[in-house]
């Protein structure tokens, strides 16, 4: 649950304070709509709502949830930078029809499948593999 929230408010909050707040573009040769605002007001955001899914869930530290947020936020918007980049590199506009007008089913997952992928490492690194979840969400 802590995964989906962090990448979906991420994209959430990063395409609402990118297009609100405007500015200088984040990387303008691979993604010409981004923002600085809408990459910052996306890792601000998922942290929040990283921080109060957690709590639903039990009693955890606030500031590790919180930090864990922001990594796997950056790892997110890295994830779809480069699936960006990837499409760009090829010429193609959508990497697939299953979803029409959303780029396809890997502009919904780039930034998902990174950001498990590192909060995989981390729970394995702390938690081994009896318990990656209690690695990642328990400090």
């Amino acid at each position: 649950m802590l995964l989906f929230a962090i990448v979906w408010s991420n994209d959430i909050f990063g395409y609402f304070g990118g297009r609100s707040i405007g500015g200088p573009k984040l990387m303008p040769v691979v993604s010409p709509k981004k923002t600085w605002s809408g990459a910052i007001s996306g890792t601000l955001g998922a942290m929040i709502v990283a921080v109060l899914v957690a709590k639903l869930f039990g009693t955890f530290s606030t500031l590790a949830i919180a930090g864990v947020a922001l990594l796997l936020s950056v790892c997110a918007q890295s994830g779809d930078l480069f699936e960006s980049f990837v499409k760009r590199k090829f010429g193609v506009k959508d990497s697939s029809q299953l979803i029409p007008g959303h780029g396809g089913v890997m502009d919904r997952l780039d930034g998902f499948w990174t950001a498990a992928l590192v909060g995989c490492i981390i729970g394995l690194a702390r938690g081994g593999f009896e318990a990656p979840a209690r690695g990642l969400l328990i400090w």
